[in-house]
């Protein structure tokens, strides 16, 4: 599946690099993926192919300071709903699906909120849940000191920036086979996006650690929780939070699934948006 870019304008010069494969006759339904931390916001191949499979359109962007978009320190988890709306009026897209995957999820579960009567349901697959008092919010992360460091505002997550390294430890063996085969084009993928700098992903960890925005009991559209029990980035705990305070949500927990390997369920995820939209 073939797909164009374009830059979509969000007011004071600001533009999102954008992505769409465009609709025909048959298409059977648009998805809007929000991507992980960090990424560039271009599709990745696993996920053309089950989309042309599926007749679904599938559009993406990179988020502020990701990609190409215009930076925009200090972005909240909420601004996704408006950034969405803007691509999807430059679209032409009345009524469209959210996705997610890691630091995706979150953003996709802010468009359901914000934007009624144009998303009609969403999935997220690893997606982080709102920091909160009510339980351990880092227990169970093999490297939470980012995340750390991202409480303390952006200040203290920019430098942590500046010596932070990455930590094999934070993936199961069935991760590193899923890099190394299916899902190498996100593995690549995120190295690209790490090589133009570290503001996407400081500016995400500072959004997820901060109020969010948005309340997650007025989302009123059917909501896909997709997670790997042995995850280490992000623990099985802050689904079981999403489950209980998302009013139409489902949970399918992956018990052999770390944090990439549950990616391979993003077709069946598909489907599960086909049949309820």
């Amino acid at each position: 599946m073939t797909y164009t870019e374009l830059d979509v304008a969000i007011g004071d010069g600001a533009r999102l690099h954008t992505f769409d494969t465009g609709a025909d006759a048959a298409s059977t339904l648009t998805l809007v993926w929000h991507h992980g931390s960090p990424q560039t916001g271009a599709p990745i191949e696993p996920l053309l192919v089950a989309a042309a499979e599926r007749g679904i359109r599938l559009v993406s962007y990179g988020r502020p300071s990701y990609g190409g978009s215009t930076p925009r320190p200090g972005r909240d988890v909420a601004s996704a709903a408006a950034d969405v709306a803007a691509i999807a009026d430059a679209l032409g897209l009345e009524r469209f699906a959210v996705m997610g995957a890691s630091g995706g999820g979150p953003h996709a579960l802010a468009c359901a909120a914000l934007l009624p009567g144009r998303v009609v349901g969403a999935v997220t697959l690893a997606g982080v849940a709102p920091r909160t008092d009510g339980y351990d919010w880092f227990a169970g992360m093999a490297s939470p000191d980012a995340l750390r460091a991202a409480v303390g505002g952006r200040a203290a997550r920019a430098a942590f920036a500046e010596t932070e390294e990455f930590d094999p430890s934070q993936f199961l063996a069935v991760d590193l086979a899923a890099l190394d085969a299916r899902w190498a084009s996100l593995g690549a993928d995120s190295v690209l996006a790490g090589a133009a700098g570290p503001d996407g992903l400081i500016d995400d960890d500072v959004a997820f650690a901060a109020p969010w925005g948005f309340d997650l009991g007025d989302i009123d559209v059917p909501v896909l929780l997709v997670q790997g029990e042995g995850d280490r980035i992000v623990p099985a705990s802050h689904a079981s939070w999403l489950l209980a305070r998302i009013p139409r949500a489902s949970l399918w927990m992956r018990l052999d699934d770390g944090h990439i390997s549950v990616l391979d369920v993003v077709p069946d995820a598909m489907d599960w948006l086909i049949e309820r939209v």
